[in-house]
């Protein structure tokens, strides 16, 4: 096998972010092209020589997974930075926003039993999401040599958004909408929150799909 052919089946066997993914990739055919090139200045024919390169670097099969768990950690890391830093500025800008526009009096002595407890989980959602996210980070960057398995932390990250976001947002919409006055937010300001929010949820979204599907590909190698 030549060298193109064998970097075009790596990067078919390989599943992750585009940028590190070709980094790998780009970094796998520098090492091929340099080997060749020893054997060719040895004396071998240009064909024989890139053959001889990629059977000493090894096959796809037997180098992939090395890749692969390379790419899981960079998608875990990548998701864990989001969540860290995406869901503490979240929180902060909606509470800020609350205590700029704040309910009137006879709106919080009239809120119903439930308000409390909601208000309460949902902080609690969101700072466990924001922590586990750092965690996670650590574990998969200052932490990797003691993580014996990074693909099912990248995958718990994934798990968690799935499970948070939608309880995140019955929360969010019940305290907004289930009591009688409750929304005291002045139309812009709620818009942009609400547009900052839902990118921030979508971009959690993306990322957490493509670590779950990460490791499920790492699975089958």
């Amino acid at each position: 096998m030549l060298i193109d052919d064998y970097v075009a089946e790596l990067d078919g066997a390989l599943s992750g972010p585009r940028g590190a993914k070709r980094d790998l990739v780009v970094e796998a055919r520098d090492s091929l092209v340099d080997t060749a090139e020893a054997f060719e200045a040895g004396g071998l024919p240009r064909a024989e020589a890139e053959r001889l390169a990629v059977a000493e670097f090894g096959e796809v099969r037997e180098v992939a997974p090395g890749y692969q768990a390379e790419l899981t950690a960079v998608a875990g890391r990548r998701l864990g930075v989001l969540l860290f830093i995406s869901v503490p500025l979240t929180v902060a800008m909606w509470s800020m926003l609350w205590r700029i526009f704040p309910g009137t009096d006879q709106t919080w002595l009239s809120q119903p039993w439930w308000y409390s407890p909601a208000s309460k989980l949902l902080d609690l959602v969101q700072l466990g999401t924001g922590l586990y996210g750092g965690l996670v980070l650590f574990a998969l960057s200052r932490g990797a040599r003691w993580l014996r398995r990074p693909r099912l932390a990248t995958r718990s990250l994934g798990v968690l958004v799935f499970a948070s976001l939608p309880i995140t947002a019955a929360l969010s919409m019940l305290m907004t909408f289930g009591m009688d006055s409750p929304n005291t937010l002045h139309g812009l300001p709620a818009l942009l929150a609400n547009v900052v929010t839902s990118a921030m949820w979508a971009i959690q979204i993306y990322c957490a799909s493509r670590c779950v599907r990460i490791t499920r590909a790492a699975e089958h190698q």
